[in-house]
């Protein structure tokens, strides 16, 4: 017999939670179950029950960061606004996600390097790729039908906008003097809408 659905949920996310508070403190590679076992409160074979291998919690928690930032920028393809009121929603909700990644930087770089050794965590990272590309170039070709932008290629651009936001990040990692994530993203995604302008 398995849990109640929002026992489930619950439970899931008390497990996630703590993982995150592990990961962070421990790191991916030096992290046990064990540590998650303390840390949420739960027995081992309660925190087996939800999640079978501490790459399924690995899993888990890039979903669940992933899913959230999704849902908000998908929602932005449907709205009516112009093709760059879009975009700069976009970002402005980009930078809001990156703002939560920070807080959590050393875990967020981890994934990036399990991502080279993990086929599931490099197919996740994959997927957000996609998706987040996928949200962009609808706004692309928006702007390309009602005139703002010139003809483009709408997947080139999307790649560009997701190479500002993801890249500038990176760079902010190298030098936190020199670069302010949020000022940089939106002086360069600017950059990029004056070069798609009609």
């Amino acid at each position: 017999m398995s849990p109640r659905q929002d026992v489930s949920q619950e439970r899931r996310a008390q497990i996630l939670d703590a993982a995150i508070q592990v990961f962070a403190r421990k790191g991916l590679d030096r992290a046990r179950m064990d540590d998650l076992v303390a840390q949420a409160g739960l027995s081992k074979g309660a925190l087996y029950w939800y999640f079978k291998s501490k790459d399924e919690i690995i899993l888990a928690l890039i979903e669940r960061v992933f899913q959230q930032n999704l849902q908000q920028l998908e929602a932005l393809t449907s709205s009516r606004v112009s093709a760059v009121e879009g975009i700069r929603r976009f970002t402005d909700a980009a930078i809001r996600d990156l703002r939560e990644r920070m807080r959590r930087m050393p875990v967020a770089y981890e994934y990036l390097a399990l991502a080279f050794r993990s086929r599931p965590v490099q197919r996740a990272l994959k997927g957000y790729l996609g998706h987040y590309i996928d949200t962009l170039i609808p706004l692309v070709q928006r702007g390309i039908n009602t005139g703002e932008f010139r003809r483009i290629d709408p997947p080139e651009a999307a790649i560009a906008a997701a190479a500002i936001i993801e890249g500038t990040l990176m760079l902010w990692v190298y030098d936190k003097e020199l670069v302010d994530p949020a000022e940089h993203i939106r002086a360069g995604i600017e950059l990029l809408l004056r070069g798609l302008a009609a």
